[in-house]
């Protein structure tokens, strides 16, 4: 197992919780495998460094509401891709129903959201035409579900919100 600094590590915290990047994404700009980085997180949480509610708060306390809705449906989002590539690789029934739970219930958050954020709509629309071809993928060619997630959905995902902001 790799031994990384701790200016790596202090750098996957910062790109998490200051640029707001997804820990994804850091992980991958720091040559980081994503299970080491979501390990330290969970790490620092436990010893009373939780990530998570810092980035929470350095957002609230610098930004209007919109911003702070923005991030709340961002971490959503960010939950949900994580959830989403969890159960990917064992496409059961149950994990499929699972899956289909996940689309939904960012659905109802991403409608919620907009009453506090208008401006969402479309980016919530084109996040939910995703899910909803994902959850197609997911019952009509499951064995293409991991490739189709990691080479289609989530390098298009990051063109959307780029480019729906």
């Amino acid at each position: 197992m790799a031994h990384y600094s701790k200016e790596v590590k202090d750098e996957v915290r910062k790109k998490y919780v200051y640029e707001k990047q997804p820990l994804a994404k850091v992980a991958k700009s720091v040559n980081v495998p994503y299970g080491t980085v979501a390990r330290w997180k969970k790490q620092a949480k436990e010893q009373g460094d939780d990530w998570d509610k810092v980035k929470f708060a350095h957002t609230k306390s610098g930004g209007s509401l919109e911003e702070l809705a923005r991030q709340v449906i961002t971490e959503f989002i960010l939950q949900h891709e994580y959830a989403f590539n969890e159960l990917k690789d064992n496409a059961t029934g149950d994990k499929i129903k699972q899956l289909a739970t996940l689309s939904d219930s960012l659905a109802k958050t991403v409608s919620v959201n907009k009453r506090l954020m208008p401006e969402t709509s479309e980016l919530a629309t084109a996040f939910k035409v995703m899910n909803m071809l994902s959850d197609f993928v997911a019952t009509q060619a499951p064995q293409h579900l991991e490739l189709f997630a990691n080479d289609v959905i989530i390098p298009f995902g990051e063109l959307l919100e780029k480019e729906l902001k």
